[in-house]
């Protein structure tokens, strides 16, 4: 045990996390020059395109010091806060973090959320300023963030560049003397961490372990904490760029385990495996139930490829147990599903792989979050969808889920972040400057407000410098109300938003507006109202197309003309009670990118 360093690398999104991790692997040639590419370990073409790591991976190198043989296991994270509790179990596998900052950038929102994570596990850190040799490189500024930030010596931060592999020595000599070995004992009852699981098509789910204490091997008979489920270990072993077999997993080894599972679900980020019999009688701590944070309706753009939707978000599950979904309808866009996300970068990611690998055209309502409503009578209920909202005299009060965020930024643009955090109900709780020039800004906000837009126009407004991050902090109760958009008095379910009601009022005259611009005008009147349970907040009307029925008389007596409007005047009242107004889907798709 001596021998092993499990450690992790944390970094913001685009600081060269991935590209260290290549280097790594070249370094302790863990992969030829044959099989080197950028980005090893991010094989997602959506991971490449964007330079983000959605899905954590893990990997096994071996170096050798003098005569001494060590292995190193790298336990890669997602980078994304939507992913923070993935991120966490995988720093609990770990003793050792590399806390990567770009030269150029400093230091970031997610590296400082992601550092305490670290913090918090008791983790070992070593710092690294990477992309040394850029032109526009500021190291000495750099290392004053960092030391500011973790209190260490200008001595123990490492300088190095991914792209040239300068200072990779050294980031292995830090990992080998400064990293702690894993503690456990290898005679006690077993306990392995799932830290994460994939799916493969062949062999069920695989779950991904790290071994606390114990051994655990071939055939043996273990069972999952979480939902008191056994099985055979038909396969252990450790995790190259493949699946590498092994007999036997002691404490301290990173590796996996396969138990002809058929659901992802069963292998829960953050169970905790032992055997049947003999085995520990308390999990690991840390382990939760992941719960979406972000609901939105997913639809086909052409309703008889319902099915096929289904069969490929069941397809998607398999692959990502974080993702739930269940049928739902509405009346302007047919049969869809309701689905819950992680966040929005999940929810894109959700949709971007629908369209790319099953081949899916789709149509997404409005995101929003889950909100708690205590009704008249005393009962509380969860509503993730505003159709399921009561009507107002029933509500008691509702509570939504509130966040708190963390924006570094230059100092210059403070004035307009503080301007656009107040637009969104944000409460400002402090600032703290990083150096002269950078400041972390803190705010509470409701997450309602941050899913819609909230991420673009901070990058608008500070020239794309701003980075922020965000943590759930719970619910607490504010004043929201159901808006509901009417056509000719008859709601359209899909475009119903639940908002605060200080901004109720302009959502409303806004929505109004732009139907009247893309619904097409009928032969009849039609009313486009927004209320409020029965108060019209907003009304705005699309007028109807008319004939010219006094095109045939000439001259002749008033009351002949007054004679045929009045019938065209009946015409069009009855055809106004029967009529129906179809929304175009291009209407429906602007409203929900309207910009709020």
């Amino acid at each position: 045990m001596e021998n092993i360093r499990n450690f992790c690398i944390i970094a913001h999104i685009d600081h060269g996390k991935s590209t260290i991790a290549d280097g790594l692997l070249e370094k302790t040639s863990t992969i030829s020059h044959r099989e080197a590419k950028k980005q090893v370990l991010d094989d997602m073409d959506l991971e490449q395109e964007r330079g983000i790591t959605i899905k954590s991976h893990a990997i096994q190198m071996k170096h050798l010091v003098g005569k001494t043989e060590y292995t190193l296991n790298l336990i890669d994270t997602p980078g994304h806060v939507d992913f923070s509790y993935e991120v966490s179990r995988s720093l609990a596998a770990c003793e050792g973090a590399l806390l990567v900052v770009d030269a150029a950038q400093g230091v970031e929102a997610q590296t400082i959320s992601n550092l305490y994570l670290a913090v918090e596990a008791g983790l070992e850190i070593i710092p690294i300023i990477n992309k040394i040799d850029l032109p526009s490189a500021m190291v000495d500024a750099v290392k004053g963030q960092i030391i500011d930030l973790i209190g260490c010596k200008d001595e123990d931060i490492i300088l190095a560049s991914a792209k040239t592999r300068e200072g990779f020595d050294d980031i292995l000599d830090a990992i080998i003397e400064k990293v702690p070995a894993p503690s456990g004992d290898k005679d006690a009852p077993l306990q392995a961490l799932i830290f994460d699981s994939i799916f493969d098509s062949y062999r069920g789910a695989i779950a991904l372990i790290r071994i606390f204490n114990g051994r655990l091997k071939t055939k043996d008979a273990v069972k999952f904490f979480a939902h008191d489920n056994k099985y055979l270990a038909e396969e252990i072993g450790t995790l190259r760029l493949g699946r590498v077999k092994t007999n036997i997993l002691e404490a301290g080894n990173v590796g996996y385990i396969i138990c002809s599972i058929k659901d992802v679900h069963d292998t829960k980020v953050g169970d905790t495996i032992t055997l049947q019999k003999g085995g520990a009688t308390e999990p690991l701590e840390g382990y939760q139930e992941i719960k979406p944070m972000v609901y939105s309706g997913l639809y086909p753009t052409d309703s008889d490829d319902f099915e096929n939707l289904r069969d490929a978000l069941d397809k998607f599950r398999l692959n990502d147990s974080a993702l739930s979904f269940v049928p739902e309808t509405s009346a302007a866009l047919g049969f869809g599903f309701r689905c819950g996300f992680l966040g929005l970068l999940h929810m894109e990611i959700v949709q971007e792989r629908l369209e790319r690998e099953f081949d899916q055209s789709i149509v997404t309502t409005l995101p929003n979050v889950e909100y708690h409503v205590r009704k008249k009578d005393g009962r509380e209920i969860i509503v993730d969808n505003p159709a399921e909202m009561p009507v107002v005299g029933d509500i008691d009060l509702v509570e939504e889920p509130y966040i708190k965020a963390q924006i570094v930024t230059p100092s210059e643009y403070i004035g307009s972040i503080m301007k656009l955090a107040m637009e969104k109900r944000g409460t400002y709780i402090n600032t703290d400057y990083i150096d002269p020039t950078r400041a972390d800004v803190q705010f509470e906000f409701p997450l309602a407000e941050i899913i819609f837009d909230f991420y673009d126009k901070l990058k608008s407004i500070s020239r794309g410098y701003a980075s922020f991050d965000y943590d759930y902090i719970g619910y607490r109760e504010s004043d929201l109300v159901k808006l509901e958009i009417l056509l000719n008095g008859e709601t359209v379910d899909a475009l119903s938003v639940i908002c605060h009601r200080d901004k109720s009022y302009d959502w409303g005259r806004k929505v109004c507006t732009k139907l009247k611009e893309l619904i097409p005008r009928q032969m009849f009147e039609i009313a486009v109202q927004a209320a409020i349970g029965s108060k019209v907040i907003s009304r705005t009307t699309i007028k109807a197309l008319r004939k010219n029925v006094l095109a045939k008389c000439y001259g002749g007596d008033i009351t002949r003309k007054r004679k045929l409007l009045e019938k065209q005047k009946e015409g069009k009242r009855r055809m106004k009670q029967v009529g129906n107004v179809e929304i175009p889907q291009e209407a429906f798709l602007a409203v929900l990118q309207l910009d709020d």
